[in-house]
């Protein structure tokens, strides 16, 4: 998460709020969908040691599973780290004794791929700003992950900081266009385009998947709209946890089994705080017993999202019996019910759609959960919950009627 800027303020009002810190931080260019999450995942991986270290590391693999694409594909990393290491972070600050202060920085320094690791670096400038609470908000990537349009992530990012004072105060339109990515647009100079195609669209997507209700506030000169603020709720359906107390978790068993295989400090609390306790400690055991795990931090984060567990007699998945007998019993299983809606929803999308979902859920994958996938398709009853998880956030409303497990 890397441009949530603060109010805009000039005269009176800045130096009215210089006891609050008031900063405005914000990215020049655009970035994707793909750059956004990938901004974000970094910054909470190397976040705990922002300050004290100048180079942070993370396994690859687990990188681009955690974003959410294919780990093979590492000319698409390569693309978007060097897309981050273009893109200038620029800030404006004025600090606690009212002196000015105006920067520029890459968003990274540098990154390099060796080894299967991901090593890469933020000017000091830069990481001192980003480590300052008052300044940045890291994104829950569990909320992250449900974001489909670049742009209402951007639209997240932007407003999350200011939840808990209700608004993001004025931004006169220059400066919103540049936070949406759209400034180098000519046809986005017209605000009924923009209300349109961005906001509109942004807010839906932000009010629908996260844990903020947000809503446009608009100011006029004239006829003209010349600047828009967002009110901001909390959405009470998704609500996260705040993850800034950590002293309780950090003194569990699982904080510090998860710690062990080298889960950073946020990284750990926030997958506690997200699955709860003894949902972590059961994919931990489940871990443990599979034995030879090379990549244990990828395999605990597929293991959350996908629900890895063994039936207590068989040793296999606890999803496959039940599948099994819905093959057998099509007519009146809800299973099977819902299998069929899978198979029409796939069949339903063009060849290089349904390429393309395969492979998008693949990535997610490993080890057995992955095979059984390659040899079943859709239809992989060790994945059955992900499956049903990836067809209901693509086709919102699609098993509707299905009766639950």
């Amino acid at each position: 998460m890397i441009d949530i800027p603060r109010e805009k303020l000039t005269g009176s009002l800045r130096r009215g709020a210089v006891k609050k810190h008031v900063a405005a931080v914000h990215v020049s260019g655009k970035l994707t969908l793909l750059q956004r999450k990938l901004s974000n995942v970094l910054l909470l991986n190397a976040y705990d040691t922002l300050i004290s270290q100048p180079v942070h590391r993370i396994d690859a693999r687990t990188l681009c599973l955690m974003i959410g694409y294919n780990s093979n594909d590492q000319e698409t990393l390569k693309a978007s780290l060097r897309g981050l290491a273009e893109t200038t972070a620029e800030w404006d600050m004025l600090d606690e004794e009212g002196q000015q202060e105006w920067g520029v920085s890459s968003l990274l320094s540098y990154a390099k791929l060796k080894g299967g690791i991901c090593e890469y670096a933020y000017s000091p400038a830069l990481a001192e700003k980003m480590h300052d609470p008052k300044v940045f908000a890291l994104i829950n990537l569990n909320i992250q992950r449900r974001f489909t349009s670049g742009h209402a992530l951007a639209l997240y990012e932007n407003c999350y900081r200011f939840v808990r004072t209700g608004s993001t105060g004025w931004w006169d339109l220059d400066l919103f266009r540049r936070l949406m990515g759209v400034a180098d647009s000519a046809y986005y100079d017209t605000y009924k385009h923009l209300n349109a195609k961005i906001i509109k669209p942004a807010v839906a997507e932000v009010n629908r998947t996260s844990n903020i209700v947000v809503t446009p506030e608009t100011r006029k000169m004239g006829r003209s709209v010349t600047d828009i603020r967002f009110r901001i709720a909390e959405n009470p359906q998704l609500a996260i946890l705040d993850l800034d107390d950590g002293a309780g978790l950090r003194n569990s068993e699982v904080y510090a089994r998860i710690r062990a295989l080298g889960v950073s400090d946020r990284l750990a609390r926030q997958w506690i705080v997200e699955h709860g306790d003894g949902y972590v400690r059961e994919k931990l055991d489940y871990i443990a017993g599979q034995g030879g795990v090379k990549n244990a931090v990828g395999y605990l984060t597929a293991a959350l999202k996908q629900d890895y567990r063994q039936d207590e007699q068989s040793g296999k998945a606890a999803d496959v019996r039940g599948t099994e007998v819905s093959r057998r019993n099509p007519a009146t299983s809800p299973r099977a019910q819902r299998l069929g809606r899978i198979q029409d929803l796939a069949r339903a999308r063009t060849p290089t759609q349904r390429d393309a979902d395969k492979r998008l859920f693949l990535s997610q994958l490993e080890g057995a959960a992955r095979d059984d996938f390659e040899r079943y398709g859709w239809m992989s009853a060790l994945n059955a919950r992900a499956i049903l998880a990836f067809w209901e956030e693509l086709s919102p409303g699609a098993f509707d009627g299905v009766a639950p497990e």
